[in-house]
């Protein structure tokens, strides 16, 4: 299929795309779960609680089993002890499984949610960028112009050096490549913008 492309000037013209990617079936569930998966793993679990085992003291029998008249104890590390363990709490970080994202979901999850972006015309296609836009100024006036204020920004290695210094100061744009960007990245904008060259290599690595 073809889309259309246009230049910083808003001059357009159209390249050629592979309908897997950019006119894909759309599999909501699918994207679901990977977003779901994505969190997930994203989330720091770093709270730790000691268990009766790790709690450091005397493991002495605190007073007779039998004859009291109270309730029958060990040690005073037992849950129900102040200072003792804590009885299912958090384990840290180590201790969390790590829910697998496996690499034909990422594929299917990101050629359904690019498929989507092209079909609400909210995926732009900019000629790579030859020349260096060095003010933010003037990033945001080319934002402005094709009303992409609130964009992820996929480009290859050369656009993204021309312009990385102009556009990292403005908060509602993520500037990134083709290896470093997620499904969850494209919901949180509003649009999508790749360079030329971006489109190709995603083809590489997504077809």
């Amino acid at each position: 299929m073809k889309i259309e492309k246009i230049n910083i000037d808003g001059k357009k013209a159209s390249i050629e795309v592979l309908d897997k990617i950019f006119s894909a079936k759309i599999n909501k569930k699918l994207v679901s779960n990977v977003i779901y998966k994505t969190n997930a793993n994203y989330k720091g679990r770093k709270a730790k609680t000691k268990q009766k085992n790790e709690i450091i003291g005397s493991t002495a029998k605190i007073y007779a089993q039998k004859g009291t008249g109270n309730a029958r104890h060990a040690s005073r590390k037992a849950p129900i002890f102040v200072g003792g363990g804590v009885a299912h709490g958090p384990k840290g970080e180590t201790k969390y499984k790590i829910r697998k994202l496996n690499k034909s979901e990422k594929k299917l999850s990101i050629a359904s949610l690019i498929s989507e972006k092209n079909k609400a015309k909210n995926l732009i296609v900019f000629d790579d960028f030859s020349k260096e836009i060095k003010k933010t100024k003037e990033m945001n006036t080319l934002l402005n112009k094709f009303q992409a204020k609130n964009s992820l920004i996929i480009l290859d290695k050369n656009s993204k050096d021309k312009i990385i210094k102009s556009a990292r100061n403005i908060a509602t744009i993520k500037v990134t490549d083709i290896n470093h960007f997620s499904a969850f990245d494209i919901i949180k904008f509003k649009k999508v913008i790749f360079t030329e060259t971006a489109i190709k290599e995603l083809e590489k690595r997504y077809a």
